[in-house]
């Protein structure tokens, strides 16, 4: 029997979520038609946790939906999702030259992680717009912070098209609203809309792409080339400017990367944030600093108050009265942290 032929996708959607995306991806996919003429990827914050998205999703669409593999050909009608602990990037085949997108694979990579997440959205978002072009279009759903929205500016940059959900609509509007606020979004809709207004823009892509072809940015083909390959310091310096700020993961310096809006930072192993990202990371940083803090003053009190107890039973009192005074000052220095660890912080403004 002859194997089933491989029809592979002249475009590409794109979809990025995170906080809520369960019960938004299952209605927007459950909207596609049987036939939708596009591969559709798809990534989740779901971290390294065991994940049965691909059978949550595949109850609500006539689509295949399944794991992405290493190497999988990306082809119309097929749903590939990000598995856990994995980011899922776009490759396009060597020499392949017939059409933007002909013979694009899926690659699975560990590499460094992305605004704290692996799989993360950029990722894919930036591979797929590097790789189909201006037949690649992006959709960012509901979530929290910013992900998606640096993809989003790369994917626009190649000349594709970005779909985003309505706010309004969102569990966690934090990443639709982001986006809108930085990207020339094309559509906002209603999760219940995208099925079939996604099915347009990709005819719509058919016919205005069909000619057509836009080299990727430098800093789209450097940035992506430098996540995917390590493309080393020489590449980074090329997109990025040393900051005096360092990773939160690693620790290394971090470099600002340039002329972008919101603002956007990479060491030279991979990790990547958004200021806000890296503020949140920071302010973890801070907390757990400051626990340890309060553990280590805790176990010097109560280490102090032993060595006062032996020092008094071998008959030295003044010995026992100093380190009873260190363990009462290193009592009220933890007593000072845990307060201010405990204090509620401000409340949140109103809408």
């Amino acid at each position: 029997m002859s194997p089933t032929p491989i029809f592979a996708a002249d475009d590409v959607v794109v979809i990025g979520t995170s906080t809520g995306g369960v019960e938004a991806l299952r209605i927007l996919v459950g909207g596609m038609p049987a036939q939708f003429p596009a591969a559709v990827l798809i990534v989740m914050h779901v971290g390294h946790h065991d994940s049965i998205l691909p059978s949550l999703l595949a109850n609500s669409t006539r689509l295949p939906v399944r794991h992405a593999r290493a190497g999988d050909v990306l082809e119309p009608g097929r749903i590939l999702v990000a598995p856990p602990d994995f980011h899922l990037v776009v490759t396009r085949d060597e020499g392949s030259a017939d059409g933007p997108g002909r013979f694009c694979r899926a690659t699975l990579t560990r590499g460094a992680r992305e605004n704290h997440a692996r799989p993360a959205v950029d990722p894919l978002f930036r591979s797929a717009a590097t790789a189909y072009g201006p037949r690649a279009i992006g959709v960012v759903l509901t979530g929290m912070m910013d992900d998606g929205t640096a993809g989003l500016q790369a994917i626009k940059a190649c000349g594709g098209q970005v779909m985003v959900q309505l706010p309004d609509e969102a569990q966690a509007p934090e990443m639709p609203e982001s986006a809108l606020r930085n990207v020339e979004v094309d559509r906002v809709l209603r999760l219940a809309d995208m099925g079939r207004a996604l099915e347009q823009m990709v005819e719509e892509n058919m016919v205005a792409a069909r000619n057509a072809s836009r080299e990727a940015p430098e800093w789209v083909r450097l940035e992506n080339r430098f996540a995917l390959e390590d493309g080393g310091m020489e590449t980074l310096a090329r997109i990025a400017a040393p900051s005096t700020f360092t990773c939160p993961e690693c620790h290394g310096t971090l470099w600002e990367l340039q002329g972008l809006s919101p603002k956007r930072f990479r060491c030279h192993t991979g990790h990547a944030f958004t200021e806000r990202h890296l503020c949140a990371q920071q302010s973890e940083a801070v907390e757990e600093s400051l626990w340890s803090a309060v553990r280590a003053l805790a176990e010097k009190e109560k280490l102090l108050r032993q060595m006062a107890d032996s020092a008094m039973n071998a008959g030295y009192p003044q010995t026992a009265g100093e380190y009873l005074e260190q363990a009462g000052s290193a009592q009220r220095s933890g007593e000072v942290l845990r307060r201010l660890l405990m204090t509620p912080g401000p409340e949140p403004a109103a809408a």
